[in-house]
């Protein structure tokens, strides 16, 4: 295989070794496709996981939205990235001591610009109920550990808007908590999980095959991406989604290396010719 953005196949391997064949077999050359997965949105353009971002990603014609997923002090499951409200809001305090309402109340847009002022911390239900349908949704269970129970309350969510069925829904549940992706995975075996991961401890041979268990994707931090890890997985069955993309020049590798998808911050990235 030739990893340059264009999978040779092997009757086209062969006609090239016969200059007279390759016009009857011009046809085999295919395309690699790579899904664009927008990190926490379009967070180039848009303040990270808002509906701003998401909706920006629509706009930008990504595959996916990326989210991150906590859950407020009564029980609601918000959408924001750290354990706490300070960076990207102007509150301060642990989102697992703080209602949905007291959250609500928060600007979590002016950090990224004033243009943004007054967007909201989104919830779950407002995402799937908005997006669902129009594109696909990567839901990142964010510490998991200090929510008992976060994965039967997401898996209600897909389940209440019939988004349970792999078929039926384009959603993806991922995390860098293996044990918690384990139990989601017994609730709603039917919804791809995907192991996040930023150490090379856990892409050996061994690691890769206890992942294949349970797991449909590997998803590795860019720095860790690597033609043969991308051909290991593969073998095993599984795809590849690396993270996270904020500058042009780190495209090219990530393709050259055969990745089924790129999480980035800005969609616009990746190559047309790569995309829907």
């Amino acid at each position: 295989m030739f990893r340059t953005g264009i999978t040779l196949s092997a009757t086209l391997l062969t006609a090239l070794l016969q200059p007279a064949a390759v016009l009857t077999v011009a046809s085999d050359f295919s395309y690699h496709r790579t899904e664009t997965i927008a990190h926490r949105g379009a967070s180039g353009y848009a303040p990270e996981n808002t509906m701003a971002a998401f909706r920006k990603a629509v706009e930008m014609k990504a595959d996916y939205i990326e989210l991150d997923v906590h859950v407020s002090k009564d029980g609601h499951l918000v959408v924001i990235h750290d354990n706490t409200v300070d960076r990207t809001t102007n509150g301060t305090g642990r989102v697992g001591a703080l209602t949905l309402k007291e959250m609500l109340r928060l600007d979590a847009g002016r950090f990224f610009h004033s243009a943004f002022a007054g967007e909201p911390i989104p919830t779950l239900d407002q995402v799937l109920d908005e997006f669902r349908g129009k594109i696909g949704i990567l839901i990142e269970l964010k510490s998991p550990e200090l929510y008992p129970g976060v994965e039967s309350k997401v898996a209600d969510a897909l389940q209440k808007r019939g988004m349970d069925k792999a078929r039926s829904a384009k959603v993806i549940v991922q995390s860098f908590h293996f044990e918690s992706l384990k139990r989601f995975h017994k609730l709603l075996p039917d919804i791809p999980i995907g192991v996040l991961t930023n150490k090379a401890s856990h892409l050996t041979d061994a690691m890769l095959d206890e992942f294949a268990t349970y797991a449909n994707y590997v998803n590795p931090s860019r720095n860790l991406v690597t033609a043969d890890l991308t051909d290991r997985i593969h073998e095993r069955g599984m795809q590849v989604f690396a993270w996270t993309v904020r500058k042009r020049a780190e495209v090219n590798p990530l393709l050259i290396a055969g990745v089924d998808g790129i999480i980035t911050d800005f969609p616009d990235y990746v190559p047309s010719s790569h995309r829907r």
